[in-house]
């Protein structure tokens, strides 16, 4: 038997943001329409250490059957070392056999179908004006959604804000001549979001950077970078005044900071989930109700789009010629 070995550089070369943002909305629709499954990660966290290994396991049935495990660890002080604070790989099996046919590094898929699926939730929930748009974080998930939201061709200016304003300064600097939209730093978070269209939360922070005075009527919020049950980047009034779209009920209600201490103070509770994203992408009119309405996407990632991301990158490659045999 042979599989397949993918790099980082190979992840990123053979799957362009454009292509992953579709490949996120059909899985999505998929997993709506039950031909594909999704249990809860599983999660390994010793005691007395602010890391831990995720492990998230995905079926798809139907006409493109596969079974995938994303083994995840997540170090929030690596960008400290330089370093993605996600580590790991993507499996892909053939649902036939079993046999394991790829693997693939997990820190580039993450990076990538992440910002794809807040760029699915932005094209469904954000108003169709929307121009203005904030990140929050300058990491890699930052990079990766200002890729996603300049794919999407309707902003003409982005304010970035970083804990460290001189972070923000390079950013900018950096990635201000690779796209065509306006890259300005901006001083503090509150500077950044304030009139914003669409916000993006990319950051570690286990505390909330967000505050609901600061959001315009009308905006539309992609909350990323929380994805464990002790951390949130939201306050509590925020989490209250939005509406609330994810990418899978069962796992905000139990692995989602951000909910799950606005519902501890009492402010919400299961109902105030209006719709899954895959809801929407099948045709649901579950999505904005008005231009003043603040819609809020929260993003945990889900293991099928690491298996659609996979499946992709598996055909991409064998067309190609692209990446490591190896004998197993």
């Amino acid at each position: 038997m042979e599989i397949v070995v993918l790099s980082h550089e190979e992840v990123e070369k053979l799957m362009p943001m454009r292509d992953c943002i579709d490949v996120m909305a059909e899985i999505l629709e998929t997993l709506e329409r039950g031909d594909a499954y999704n249990p809860l990660r599983s999660v390994v966290k010793p005691p007395d250490t602010g890391h831990f290994l995720g492990l998230m396991p995905a079926y798809r049935g139907g006409d493109h059957p596969a079974y995938c495990l994303k083994e995840v660890c997540i170090f929030p002080e690596n960008p400290k070392r330089g370093l993605d604070a996600h580590q790991g790989s993507v499996l892909l099996h053939s649902a036939e056999t079993g046999e394991l046919i790829a693997v693939m590094n997990g820190s580039a898929i993450t990076a990538i179908r992440t910002a794809a699926v807040s760029a699915v939730a932005t094209k469904l929930l954000a108003r169709e004006d929307a121009k203005e748009l904030a990140i929050v974080g300058t990491g890699v998930q930052g990079r990766s959604h200002l890729e996603a939201m300049a794919a999407l061709d309707r902003f003409e200016r982005v304010r970035v804000a970083s804990r460290r304003p001189d972070s923000a300064r390079a950013f900018a600097d950096e990635l201000g001549p690779k796209y065509s939209l306006s890259i300005e730093p901006a001083d503090d978070v509150q500077k950044a979001v304030e009139g914003a269209d669409v916000i993006v939360t990319a950051t570690n922070s286990s505390e909330p950077i967000l505050k609901r005075e600061w959001i315009a009527p009308g905006a539309h919020i992609n909350a990323v970078g929380s994805s464990i049950r002790s951390a949130r980047e939201l306050d509590t009034e925020t989490m209250a005044a939005t509406t609330l779209f994810v990418d899978r009920r069962e796992s905000t209600l139990n692995e989602s900071g951000d909910y799950l201490f606005a519902a501890k103070d009492g402010a919400i509770g299961p109902d105030h989930i209006r719709a899954e994203l895959g809801e929407l992408l099948a045709g649901k009119p579950l999505g904005r109700r008005s231009a003043e309405e603040i819609t809020l996407f929260k993003s945990l990632g889900i293991a099928v789009e690491d298996l659609a991301s996979a499946q992709f990158l598996y055909q991409r490659a064998v067309e190609t010629g692209t990446g490591t045999r190896v004998a197993f």
